[in-house]
């Protein structure tokens, strides 16, 4: 029986094998379906199918540079042990590399790409860390900044890469203070660089709570703009890098710590693994167990 394109396609869907595995498993097996996922399952090549509905909510962040290029990246996996796994480690090396090299427009289109080096598409290497790993994987997102010649990149990762930043400094080639910058951004978590990087329909949401809550406090009308101003400027602290305390000297502001150096941050990306995925309820010794049975 002639293997066509769309049995091909078929069998990827079901299987989650790159498409020279599922042409030669349908080779085979005369074209039959499901004796070619047997093959598949055989193999160790459709495990990634069987794993791919886990929550994938652990893993690690890594930063790549190059010259005035560098990519942050999120890898997510199941469990923190596999995070703590050497071929886990590399894989993620791997696909920041690559990553930094074609500079694709998106998750999505980074999957399709080749990584040279492998000769497989991204999506076809994770697949195959699933199959030698055990776990769930996914490539969550990836960030790539580009800097000028005057410009420094400052990377930091906390805890191994369970939090990472990538700064862009302008004007200084001092690479320990963009460090300090994403140190300080690693740990106190700001939204923006600065205020007028803020929305103005945030801004507006934000003066009307604290307008309502003077009012609600029994100040007189006359005197509650002047309150909801110097709130705002607290507000602006809590979400603004340039206007916080310094994480190293809290008395100084980092804009005013930048200024002492003759520099100032054009941008910075900041991935905590996992934020904003449901994750498992497992406990310890179920994740153990469950590690150990694989």
């Amino acid at each position: 029986m002639a293997v066509t394109a769309q049995m091909v396609k078929e069998l990827r869907a079901k299987t989650g094998a790159g498409m020279m595995d599922c042409k030669k498993a349908l080779t085979e097996t005369g074209g039959n379906m499901d004796k070619a996922i047997d093959y598949l399952r055989e193999k160790g090549i459709a495990k990634a199918a069987k794993k791919a509905d886990r929550v994938a909510a652990e893993g690690l962040t890594y930063i790549e540079t190059e010259g005035n290029n560098a990519v942050i990246v999120e890898v997510n996996s199941e469990t923190d042990f596999v995070a703590k796994n050497d071929g886990f480690k590399q894989m993620i090396a791997t696909l920041a590399k690559h990553l930094l090299a074609e500079k694709p427009g998106s998750v999505e289109e980074a999957l399709k790409t080749t990584i040279s080096s492998e000769g497989t598409t991204v999506q076809e290497f994770i697949n195959s860390n699933i199959a030698k790993i055990g776990e769930n994987l996914s490539l969550r997102r990836f960030t790539v900044l580009t800097k000028e010649d005057s410009d420094v990149f400052g990377g930091y990762l906390h805890m191994g890469g369970r939090i990472g930043v990538l700064s862009v400094v302008k004007n200084t080639a001092d690479e320990q203070v963009a460090r300090d910058v994403a140190m300080h951004a690693a740990a106190i978590n700001p939204r923006y660089v600065k205020r007028d990087e803020v929305p103005q329909a945030e801004v507006a949401q934000e003066e009307e709570v604290l307008k309502q809550q003077a009012l609600n406090e029994g100040k007189p009308e006359n005197i509650v703009e002047k309150m909801v101003q110097g709130r705002l400027n607290k507000f602006f602290e809590d979400i603004c890098l340039v206007d916080q305390g310094f994480i190293k000297d809290p008395d100084t502001k980092v804009g005013k710590y930048l200024a002492s150096k003759g520099a100032e941050v054009d941008s910075f990306v900041r991935y905590e693994v996992g934020e904003g995925i449901e994750k498992r309820e497992d406990n310890f010794a179920e994740e153990v167990m469950n590690q150990v049975n694989k």
